[in-house]
């Protein structure tokens, strides 16, 4: 029977993989649910044509636009429509990196085994894919078996057969596997295995899933690893070295900057109207939606395609441009793409030979700005995504008009919880949460120097180096056809309305510490856990502490009880002592400080006034 059942999946395996590549030859498939997949207020929301305008983040009419219309981004059905679904399905060209580069799917975690795991669901969904390995590896000290099964924390949604936020792309003879915003930045609900449009994918195995990677070499920018050179002549001490880092990463983060520094950020949320600035350190501030498409930018243009920041090696980390490609190409996963120092070519000139997008560095499909090779408060790595057929940013400012439109599930409320959440706005005002947490967003929009919120500092000082070749921001109008044209018309994105020293700290420029911005609070029920490095966790138990005792442990955080160790002095002793128990997460600069703003017994408010506060917080969904 048992051989019976390994004969049938094998055949449905290799039925799947040819519908695949008969059905989407050479087009990209990323699954998008439909109205009665997803448990958001207002699924698919999606506004009727009525001549709306962002205009470098403020909504306007047709009638308020300039004359000129410089910087307007319409918002319409259409829009909204086409940013749904560049949020499932774009990939920007990602699968090349990925795949070919990357080797995601090539050594111990691969694609056939992914779908037998998607398949032994049978449609039923979760919310974190459990998948076979095919080889023996050891990681930071673990060995892991063949066949043994691990957690991805890749969601698949009831009735699908696809991997949320992984579209599929048959190329080069083969499927090829990339990645879109939704593959963090929405989960599969645990009980309902419906889809939370918005809400990050708390428990993706990130660092895991990259360690498993054959050329997991790309990331070593995003670690702590020093004195790459002297692995020159040792790919495999090298790729030991970065996994032995990246499996340090927390479930559900991801380290986001390329600073020689390993301290990832939790996943953020995509409940975004009125959340501005964007990114932990609100370095996303100035151009469409308040800089929500810089963030948007952000993810594609630097975290998805490493080999783009070639150009900026010496500025960043001190190296070359040649020594730098040639660290990321000499163990390439397809041999297509794998530098020979024996071919006689230096690695920039084998990488034109190769470059599947010339005329923009990596392989994403990126276009270079009028600003370039200056990074700027536009694009903070120097380059701007946009696929060839479109117009020069029309993807990014599409989801983030869609982001815009999305709101967390709706709380349904007993007339007790309903009292006990008015009590507990009360006490929101009470205990001054709503001095930096305030309007429809729940924030004031500020940046705070991080030896003053008290939090970690390490990531506060991330966009430092930028420092070094930062310059005025100027971009393409967003009329503009891409490829660009050689008259394509340039636009300078608006700044004088920010605040110097806010900016000073988003960037960590010149002798600023950085800062962190004030978190917008629409959403927390779907948010554990909490401050930006995600060490504010605590199970549903109030023994399971810190990361330990959760995320490490397979345990999802528990919204309330997580809340209450942000407010609770005693209880956050605790979650810290447990993160510090732990010399793994130390060394990825998590902690779970700072931010101490008590509402407990120690600040003269008693526990029924806490648990009403934990209440109200829970219920926003905002408007």
């Amino acid at each position: 029977m048992k051989r019976k059942w390994r004969v049938l999946t094998a055949l449905l395996l290799l039925g799947a993989v040819g519908i695949v590549a008969w059905k989407f030859w050479r087009i990209e498939y990323g699954f998008m649910p439909s109205a009665d997949q997803t448990l958001n207020a207002s699924p698919i929301r999606v506004l009727e044509a009525n001549d709306l305008y962002d205009l470098w983040g403020e909504t306007v009419s047709e009638a308020e636009l300039p004359a000129d219309r410089q910087g307007a981004v319409p918002i319409n059905g259409d829009v909204l429509q086409l940013g749904r679904e560049m949020m499932y399905r774009e990939s920007f060209g990602s699968e090349v990196f990925l795949t070919d580069m990357l080797g995601m799917l090539n050594g111990p975690l691969t694609l056939p085994n992914m779908m037998k795991a998607i398949m032994e669901l049978r449609g039923a969904g979760t919310d974190n894919l459990r998948v076979e390995l095919a080889q023996d590896i050891t990681l930071g000290g673990r060995t892991y078996r063949k066949g043994e099964k691990i957690d991805t924390g890749l969601d698949v949604a009831k009735g699908s057969y696809t991997v949320l936020g992984m579209p599929l792309k048959w190329s080069d003879g083969k499927i090829k596997v990339g990645i879109s915003c939704m593959a963090c930045h929405a989960t599969v609900d645990r009980e309902t295995k419906m889809v939370i449009e918005g809400a990050p994918n708390v428990d993706l195995n990130a660092g895991l899933l990259m360690a498993l990677a054959t050329n997991s070499v790309h990331y070593f920018t995003h670690t702590d690893v020093q004195n790459v050179a002297k692995y020159m002549k040792n790919a495999e001490a090298l790729e030991k070295a970065v996994d032995e880092v990246l499996v340090k990463w927390p479930r559900g983060s991801f380290d986001t900057t390329i600073d020689l520094e390993s301290n990832p950020v939790q996943i953020p949320d995509s409940f975004t109207k009125g959340g501005h600035p964007y990114g932990w350190s609100g370095f996303a501030m100035a151009g469409p939606f308040h800089g929500l498409s810089v963030l948007n930018n952000n993810v594609h243009a630097q975290n998805s395609d490493p080999l783009a920041q070639a150009y900026s090696a010496p500025e960043l980390f001190g190296i070359d441009k040649d020594t730098y490609l040639r660290i990321l190409l000499q163990n390439a996963a397809s041999k297509k793409y794998q530098y020979d120092p024996a071919s006689g070519l230096t690695p920039s000139e084998f990488f034109e030979r190769v470059d599947p997008t010339p005329g923009a560095p990596g392989v994403n499909e990126l276009v270079i700005p009028p600003s370039y090779p200056k990074f700027t408060i536009m694009a903070p790595d120097g380059l701007v995504v946009s696929s060839p057929g479109f117009r020069f940013a029309e993807q990014v400012n599409a989801m983030s008009a869609y982001q815009n439109t999305l709101r967390p599930p709706a709380v349904v409320a007993s007339k007790e919880e309903r009292t006990a959440i008015k009590k507990g706005e009360v006490i929101f005002r009470k205990a001054q949460c709503i001095s930096c947490h305030a309007g429809d967003a729940f924030t004031n929009h500020r940046i705070i120097p991080a030896n003053v919120i008290g939090t970690e500092p390490s990531r506060a000082k991330a966009f430092k180096n930028t420092g070094r070749k930062f310059g005025e921001a100027l971009i393409y109008s967003f009329d503009t056809p891409v490829p660009v044209p050689r008259d394509g018309e340039v636009m300078r994105v608006p700044t004088e309305h920010l605040d110097p020293e806010q900016i000073r700290l988003a960037y960590a420029h010149g002798d600023s510490p950085g800062g962190y911005k004030v978190k917008g609070l629409i959403g927390l029920r779907w948010t554990a856990p909490y401050l930006h490095d995600g060490g504010v966790a605590v199970g549903p138990k109030l023994s399971q502490l810190g990361i330990p005792g959760t995320l490490d442990a397979g345990v999802l955080p528990d919204p309330a009880n997580s809340l209450r160790a942000l407010v609770d002095r005693e209880l956050r002793r605790k979650v810290v002592e447990a993160n510090r128990s732990d010399p793994r997460l130390a060394s990825v600069h998590v902690s779970g400080e700072g931010h101490e703003f008590w509402v407990d017994a120690a600040a003269g408010f008693t526990q029924e006034e806490q648990d009403a506060l934990v209440r109200y917080l829970l219920s926003l969904t905002g408007r």
